[in-house]
């Protein structure tokens, strides 16, 4: 009986803080030579979005991405957060000072992803 009631305890736990993650809608847009995003009349597509969830002001990547850029900008575009996201790193934590919508832009060699989120 201890065994079944601790089971159901950690399936309701990890289903929980599953159901707190949630993930960021993004956009890809290709960066030309010039640093001007493209987004018609370019056929290069990228070979995988990456996935990227949000709990509180953690990000969460997937194991095994490549290395990324991060920026966070607020609503007038300023960059008011910016990192390197390397390969072995899957989480990410935001400054807690960071408050309301912001845009999130995640650049991988000549590509932009781009979504938003609220802190």
């Amino acid at each position: 009986m201890k065994k079944l009631l601790m089971l159901l305890v950690c399936t309701l736990m990890l289903s929980t803080s599953a159901n707190a993650w949630k993930l960021i809608s993004l956009t890809v847009q290709v960066i030309h030579e010039d640093e001007q995003p493209i987004t018609h009349g370019h056929s290069k597509s990228p070979d995988e979005t990456p996935t990227v969830y949000i709990e509180d002001y953690t990000l969460y990547f997937e194991a095994n991405h490549p290395e990324y850029v991060l920026n966070i900008k607020d609503e007038d575009g300023d960059v008011v957060y910016t990192t390197v996201v390397y390969s072995a790193q899957t989480q990410v934590v935001l400054p807690s000072t960071l408050s309301g919508d912001y845009e999130i832009e995640i650049i991988d060699d000549d590509l932009l992803f781009v979504g938003w989120i609220n802190l």
